[in-house]
């Protein structure tokens, strides 16, 4: 007698419901993870900027004590362009020093024009000689 044996073939694959879960799970992890991406590169840019921002107020502090400039003395960044590294430019999307940073005073701190408000603002924390 012939063995009669119903072959069944089993195929290799997922299901369209497997597919849906992973598709699902990764989206839930976007989810999660955009935010705080965003969040991460807002800190980032801002810090970056706070830093230039003092290396700018460093630079006019050095050009006022060589010059022998007053506090009141107005300053521009012809001025101090040559107390400066490098090429400084706001992260937030600046493209030169004029459309990124304001400078008034020798006693003024210089100011972010891109973001100089809100929660994220790019602002130097002003310290008095003498205060902790």
């Amino acid at each position: 007698m012939k063995n009669n044996r119903i072959k069944t073939t089993r195929r290799q694959g997922f299901t369209l419901v497997e597919i849906m879960i992973v598709v699902a799970i990764i989206g839930m992890l976007a989810s999660i993870a955009i935010p705080n991406f965003v969040k991460a590169r807002q800190r980032a840019a801002m810090t970056s900027c706070i830093t230039n921002l003092q290396q700018i107020d460093g630079a006019i502090q050095e050009w006022a004590m060589e010059e022998r400039k007053d506090p009141g003395q107005a300053v521009q960044y012809a001025d101090i362009r040559g107390y400066l590294r490098n090429e400084v430019v706001c992260p937030a999307g600046g493209t030169s020093f004029e459309d990124s940073y304001r400078l008034t005073t020798v006693e003024a701190p210089p100011a972010c024009l891109r973001v100089p408000a809100g929660p994220h603002a790019h602002k130097v924390a002003v310290t008095v000689m003498g205060d902790p």
